[in-house]
């Protein structure tokens, strides 16, 4: 049998079907053809690549990203940099369409894009602009229950959830009116709601003080099973951690257990210490969102003008999906279940675990090939700590629908070596 590819020799991880093993993978048409030790020499291909000693695991799938380009201001990236060339054949855009602007979305971005693009349709109309810089544009009387849900039904091929947020800034405005409309947004829909937690605007200046504990606790019991809670590691106020009593909140515990999912949404919100104080409580991420942004981006270096235009974000990220995924290694998670966190974890918070973020003969070759690298490595955080780790995980190549990607992306941080 003649096959067009042929992955030599990687370890296949793949938490949903427990598989752990040196394998073959073939691709024919896009899809996967065989998964075995060893093929044999009856099996002839087209291309073959030696992945010895690299991990083989189904296409990563990034929970919270910003890739409504040149709409959104400077929080879209473009969804190949943040996907394919990043090791990431599927993203998801938190909030940024809207029910206004989700055919533009679907028409300039996921259509043309070589990654798989889904998205959680804003509660807001005005979708993910830059927020932080126009809070009035975020309250209750700019959202439209119906329309919404009329278009995330019209749209259930790439809307897969609704964005809120959650957070004392907004609640010094609206108190959770708008909270509690994008949970009907997503009732109506029979979809998810994923929650922004952790301050993001600032409150208003003739509002009475805001305890953020109290946001937390009136919000976390309007959710339900199915819906996520963003930003767990979060050190602005409004997180997992009470500001009173330094545990985690009992309505957090409450959640959990009626089946509302963490994502880490690393972004801006990331940092080690809180990391290390949620999960020695005993929490763990069901899945693992990179939330890279044209804010969390460097200034590239670049004086030519022509070059800037050409390329505006040719400097490097501080951090990637598969950055992220290696600070929960750091911080104790073993490596299969940090891969569930991006393969079958989140394939199954969008309801696509027939679909994508798993390995198997007969489905669409979507594959992240990754390599384990081993040394002395420094990561940082947003507050600015720093850690040195021994182990980092780096992409080398996706496949999506069996067409080959470098992992080239200008946005991939480089391997930081230490003494």
């Amino acid at each position: 049998m003649d096959v067009d590819l042929i992955l030599r020799g990687g370890r296949v991880i793949d938490p949903l079907t427990k598989r752990n093993e040196v394998m073959d993978v073939a691709v024919v048409n896009g899809h996967i053809s065989h998964m075995t030790p060893i093929l044999g020499p009856e099996i002839k291909a087209q291309k073959e690549i030696d992945v010895r000693g690299q991990i083989v695991a189904p296409g990563l799938i990034d929970t919270h990203g910003h890739i409504y380009q040149h709409v959104t201001g400077r929080f879209g990236l473009n969804p190949d940099l943040v996907g394919v060339r990043s090791g990431v054949t599927t993203i998801i855009d938190q909030g940024g369409p809207s029910c206004m602007t989700l055919g533009g979305f679907r028409h300039f971005v996921a259509e043309p894009a070589n990654t798989r693009v889904l998205c959680f349709l804003s509660a807001y109309l005005v979708g993910g602009l830059e927020g932080h810089l126009y809070p009035e544009l975020y309250g209750p009387g700019q959202t439209n229950i119906e329309h919404s849900v009329r278009v995330a039904r019209d749209n259930a091929d790439i809307v897969r959830g609704i964005k809120g947020h959650a957070e004392i800034g907004g609640i010094s405005r609206w108190g959770l009116d708008v909270v509690k409309i994008g949970k009907e947004i997503a009732r109506q829909a029979g979809i998810p709601l994923y929650v922004h937690l952790g301050q993001l605007w600032p409150t208003r200046n003739d509002a009475p003080d805001i305890n953020a504990d109290d946001v937390v606790r009136e919000l976390v019991p309007l959710l339900e099973e199915g819906d996520i809670l963003a930003h767990p590691f979060t050190r602005h106020p409004g997180g997992f951690i009470s500001m009173d009593t330094g545990e985690v909140h009992p309505v957090v515990w409450a959640a959990l257990e009626r089946g509302v999912t963490v994502d880490v949404g690393h972004g801006s919100h990331f940092s080690f210490e809180m990391a290390r104080q949620v999960m020695r409580a005993g929490i763990r991420p069901y899945t693992l969102g990179a939330d890279l942004h044209g804010y969390n981006v460097a200034a590239p270096d670049i004086t030519d003008s022509e070059d800037r235009q050409a390329n505006p974000f040719a400097g490097r990220a501080p951090f990637s999906l598969t950055n992220a995924m290696s600070k929960m290694l750091f911080l104790g998670m073993p490596l299969d279940e940090v891969m569930a966190t991006v393969t079958s974890n989140p394939a199954k918070m969008i309801g696509m675990s027939d679909t994508i973020g798993s390995l198997q003969v007969g489905r669409e070759a979507d594959i992240s090939v990754l390599s384990l690298e081993s040394g002395r490595f420094e990561m940082t955080d947003n507050s600015g700590g720093r850690e040195v780790v021994d182990t980092m995980l780096v992409p080398s190549f996706t496949l999506r629908a069996g067409q080959l990607f470098e992992a080239d992306s200008p946005l991939v941080p480089p391997l930081i070596r230490v003494q």
